[in-house]
């Protein structure tokens, strides 16, 4: 989860700077199909798909449009949110991943943790609203943070729901079919995007920004959350999420980008808090 929370930090900023020049559908129906034929390759080399796991397909549609819901949702929430205050945003999901692991699997919120997650919401508030309290106070909330938001509602289902239908296939071939039914929903979903999408005339940056949501931020994140929401309670896993608008910070650094305020990083700082207290077994 350590190595997830790094690797989604630099959809964020490669997707802010490549979100208007594509449609979200078109951008992810093109980096979740590679993501696909990668972890696929990799599925056939360690001796294909069981015929068991191929039961209730289903539980792949579910999952991968609920992925396909969020990824979409994120693309188009950062044509106007700065990427660091949109990976605040996503620093919410633990918050809303306790409440429907309890829901789902009745996982337990221990008072530590309910203090955990209120540091970290926040701290993920103050950095949203880019540490002015008056826009505090009106809740003013931009129009792409709030697109975001709703795509994080998704990506909070999906953590507690691989524990539930997840029927004891390997992580590999549970990752490999969700990643095709999340390509073939938002390939059909975007079809007139993708269509009329200028292929031929997209500048590198574009295709480097594919080329590494689809291997890195696509195939290995769902290998890596899938595998960890097996082992780890719901809102143990999301916990590291709060790490992600670090990594952000350093990915738009990194990329020539200027540092935030002083005061945002207050809110940066509480959310590192929660993690810490999250983790303590």
């Amino acid at each position: 989860m350590l190595v997830f929370s790094a690797l989604v930090a630099g959809s964020f900023s490669l997707g802010g700077q490549v979100a208007d020049e594509l449609a979200p559908t078109a951008l992810n129906a093109v980096r979740f199909g590679i993501a696909a034929l990668i972890m696929g390759a990799v599925v056939f080399a360690r001796g294909g798909v069981p015929r068991a796991a191929l039961g209730a397909p289903w539980r792949y549609l579910v999952l991968g449009g609920i992925f396909a819901f969020y990824f979409v949702l994120m693309f188009e929430g950062l044509k106007t949110a700065p990427p660091v205050s949109a990976a605040a945003v996503f620093t919410l999901t633990p918050v809303m991943s306790a409440f429907f692991g309890w829901l789902l699997l009745r996982q337990v919120v221990s008072p530590r943790i309910a203090a955990a997650l209120a540091i970290g919401a926040a701290g993920a508030a103050w950095v949203i609203f880019r540490a002015d309290l008056s826009a505090l106070m009106a809740f003013e909330v931009g129009r792409g943070e709030a697109i975001y938001f709703v795509g994080c509602i998704g990506h909070a289902l999906y953590t507690p729901l691989v524990r539930v239908l997840n029927r004891g296939e390997p992580v590999l071939v549970f990752s490999f079919l969700t990643l095709v039914a999340c390509a073939g929903v938002i390939t059909i979903w975007g079809m007139g995007e993708i269509a009329a999408a200028d292929w031929a005339g997209l500048r590198p940056m574009v295709w480097i920004a594919i080329a590494y949501t689809a291997v890195f931020a696509s195939a290995a994140t769902v290998f890596l959350i899938q595998f960890a929401s097996l082992r780890l309670p719901s809102s143990k896993v999301m916990a590291y999420t709060y790490l992600t608008p670090s990594w952000v910070i350093l990915w738009e650094i990194a990329l020539g980008q200027p540092v935030p305020a002083g005061l945002v990083l207050v809110g940066v700082a509480l959310t590192i808090t929660a993690l810490l207290m999250l983790l303590k077994d």
